[in-house]
This record gives structure tokens, sequence and C-alpha cells, in this order.
């Protein structure tokens, strides 16, 4: 709570004002994108932790639901790290009834659009999220496109055995991940 609350104000300085119709320069922008990146961070993880805190307060074990998502080094790695929970309930009751990756590779891609978009709209109904949602579903096509590319090509053991790729890949993925949160806010 203290880390977030602390960092909100400089979100807020940079946001509240494009709101208004300013345009920030690209340090502003890239502050205000990094501030609401770690304040969103910090608030779900400590929200996370109180939670299983408090549950264990009253003899309740509940499932870990937060694992340092911006260690992330793809944007599935991400999501299996990021809000648990609403992953694993998208993945089992949209993405998998929808048909997941059962019925082929072009199938399989727009299962992960549509189960992104609608998580999107979960969190609520404004085109922001939808933007949101979209990145997120495509960000999810072009990963796993990519290396199914990679294993086709002989070379996904050798490029995920790569330091030099594994932080290439680090920051690929925090980049597109705090991208997208500008659209969320």
């Amino acid at each position: 709570v203290v880390l977030a609350d602390g960092i909100a104000p400089y979100a807020d300085a940079v946001f509240m004002p494009v709101d208004g119709g300013a345009v920030p320069d690209p340090a502003e922008a890239w502050i205000g994108a990094l501030a609401y990146t770690f304040q969103l961070y910090f608030d779900f993880s400590g929200y996370s932790d109180m939670a299983i805190g408090l549950s264990w307060m009253f003899n309740i074990r509940l499932p870990l639901n937060f694992d340092s998502p911006y260690k992330a080094l793809s944007i599935s790695d991400f999501w299996r790290r990021w809000h648990i929970s609403l992953s694993t309930f998208l993945r089992d009751y949209l993405y998998v009834p929808l048909g997941g990756n059962r019925k082929g590779e072009t199938r399989r891609y727009v299962n992960l659009g549509i189960t992104m978009v609608l998580g999107g709209l979960w969190h609520g109904a404004s085109w922001s999220f939808v933007i949101w949602g979209a990145l997120h579903g495509m960000y999810l096509m072009v990963n796993h496109a990519f290396r199914a590319l990679a294993e086709r090509a002989g070379w996904l053991q050798c490029l995920d055995s790569s330091r030099v790729f594994q932080v290439a890949c680090w920051a690929v993925t925090f980049v597109a991940v705090v991208f997208a949160w500008v659209f969320f806010r």
C-alpha cells in the first residue's frame, strides 16, 4: 500500500493532464507509464499478499495469485504469473470451451484473441479495456507463432538457452506490458 500509493502521484501527474488533452514529452510519457506500471504491481502484489495472509488467520489456504510477473520472459509467462486466478478462469472457462488449441493453429489464435478481449471487458465496459485485451491477445498470438516457427526451424532450444535471448525476451515482454498498461489506465 505504501509503495503503490507513493508512486501514484507520479502516474497521476502525467495521466491527468493527458485526460485533459495535454501531450507529454517522451520522458514524461515514460515516467508516467512506468510509474503506473509499478503502482499496479505494488497494489496488486500487496492485495494478493494481504488476502493470503488474512485467509491464513481463518485457517483458509488461498492459492498463490501473483508470482513476480515482471520477471516474465514471454507474454505467456507473464499471464502465468499475473492475476493467476483470472488467468486460470479465462483459460478454463473461455479459451478451452472455445476449442483452445484443439482445432488447428488459426482457431487457436482466434480463441486467444477472443479470450483476451473478453478478459479486457471483464475489467470494465470501456474501449480502453477492449484495446488492452486485444493487445494482450495479439501479444499471445505473436508469442505462440514465434515459438512454433522457432521450434520448426530447430533453433528454439538454442535460443532458450541463450542468456542474451532471455534478456531480450524479458525486455520485449516488459515494454509490451507497459505499453498495454497505458490503455488500461
